[in-house]
């Protein structure tokens, strides 16, 4: 069911491919920011300590109080200077209002030269309404982190333009299989069992495209950056 689920939600698959390899990179205390249900922690290596971070309102998310997550109010984070060895945050910063304080605190309770593994979305529905603030350029996301004590940023667009179109279209097909009133259905029903059919075939042409390394980059799903807490970092 998982690789079924990888296979469909473009989204999800492109982030386990970006962050499953550098999970197994790293090494000793690290914090999951928006850690959530904990989805990313089967990743982590033998000997690392896992500690999540969420807001005290993450039940408004959808997610159920977790002994392994402390919750705090958004504002500072309730550890330490310099108390982690690496920082995840996946799919989070569009939920932060003030994305420049935020960094600033990462950078705080990560050691200098810790790293920091972040995913955003770009082409992506609104979600988790009324706390979806942003969508982030590659260039915008840059100057934050460097702006806020992270070196060594290295930038990558999850998916492409094929992928963007394969997702929109399995939403669509969803939706139209979903009348909200049968007299609605009528219509929608066979409708959207023609476009769930050309969604399919979008989905398999987005993997085809990745292997080939085809498609635009300009419009991806999102980006995957790797990043390091800088030696100076100011806090």
């Amino acid at each position: 069911m998982w690789a079924i689920r990888c296979f469909l939600d473009l989204q999800l698959c492109t982030i386990v491919e970006h962050l499953q390899p550098a999970m197994a990179q790293l090494r000793g205390r690290m914090l999951d920011i928006g850690a959530g249900q904990s989805p990313w922690k089967e990743y982590l290596p033998a000997g690392c300590v896992y500690q999540g971070l969420d807001v005290q309102d993450a039940t408004e998310f959808g997610m159920s109080p977790r002994d392994d997550i402390a919750y705090y109010d958004g504002t500072v984070m309730p550890f330490p200077a310099g108390a982690f060895d690496s920082a995840i945050c996946i799919e989070v910063m569009e939920h932060v209002p003030d994305p420049e304080a935020f960094l600033a605190e990462v950078a705080r309770v990560l050691k200098p030269g810790a790293p920091l593994l972040l995913s955003t979305p770009w082409s992506a529905r609104r979600h988790h309404v009324p706390h979806d603030y942003h969508r982030f350029t590659r260039e915008q996301l840059a100057a934050l982190l460097a702006r806020h004590g992270f070196a060594h940023i290295d930038i990558r667009e999850r998916g492409n333009d094929v992928g963007v179109i394969a997702n929109k279209l399995l939403v669509l097909a969803i939706r139209m299989l979903r009348p909200p009133a049968w007299q609605r259905g009528i219509w929608s029903l066979p409708l959207g069992a023609l476009v769930a059919a050309w969604a399919v075939l979008m989905v398999v042409a987005f993997h085809v495209s990745q292997r080939l390394g085809a498609g635009g980059v300009e419009d991806p799903l999102g980006y995957f950056v790797r990043a390091h807490r800088a030696n100076d970092s100011a806090s």
